[in-house]
């Protein structure tokens, strides 16, 4: 039996969004079904809002509402120290510990050739230029991930950068608090042993 085009068009519409299949695409189809109108509605806007009224901050490439974001013009930031992630939604994440006070550069993914993502497919570009022009900054810490994108990002951008005479530091990988030794797999236990410090 097919389903009726409105709800198929739902169901594909929902199967666009990472890590939905099909039988969650349906159930999230049959849910917002049954949504009051009102609800409906406020949903539909959301997302034309958020599509139509978030872009990327022409500083460090943040999503935001306004332009420059609201970290870049904040006097009370410490511009001596920006780290670089990989997506916006790190930032969000950095923030929530409300104990890192830096700036920010998003680089909108890694490289990655077995994707064909080069140097000039990621916003490096605008983090080298931001470097030259702003003598504040003394300190880049390379916050990508654990993969090998993120570490082969993290290589590029330290060669990139240390020339200029700029410290680059690495966001510290290893043992996550509370787990234990027996679980970890090799390459954490590596990053552990190589990340150790004195106490």
């Amino acid at each position: 039996m097919q389903y009726p085009e409105p709800i198929a068009k739902l169901i594909d519409s929902y199967m666009k969004l990472p890590g939905i299949g099909s039988k969650t695409a349906t159930r999230l189809a049959f849910f917002t079904i049954d949504m009051q109108d009102d609800d409906v509605t406020q949903f539909a806007k959301a997302l034309i809002a958020a599509k139509k009224d978030l872009h990327y901050c022409s500083v460090c490439g943040n999503i935001t509402e306004t332009d420059p974001c609201m970290v870049c013009t904040d006097k009370t930031r410490d511009n001596s120290q920006v780290i670089v992630v990989e997506q916006p939604k790190d930032v969000m994440s950095l923030e929530r510990m409300h104990e890192y006070h830096g700036l920010y550069h998003v680089l909108h993914g890694v490289l990655s050739p077995i994707e064909g993502k080069g140097p000039e497919d990621i916003n490096i570009t605008s983090l080298v230029k931001r470097l030259q022009q702003n003598e504040q900054i003394k300190e880049v810490i390379i916050a990508t991930n654990a993969t090998p994108e993120g570490e082969a990002t993290a290589m590029y951008l330290s060669r990139l950068i240390k020339p200029a005479q700029i410290k680059v530091t690495r966001l510290a990988h290893g043992l996550a608090v509370g787990s234990d030794i027996e679980y970890a797999d090799e390459m954490t236990l590596f990053k552990a042993i190589e990340g150790r410090q004195e106490i």
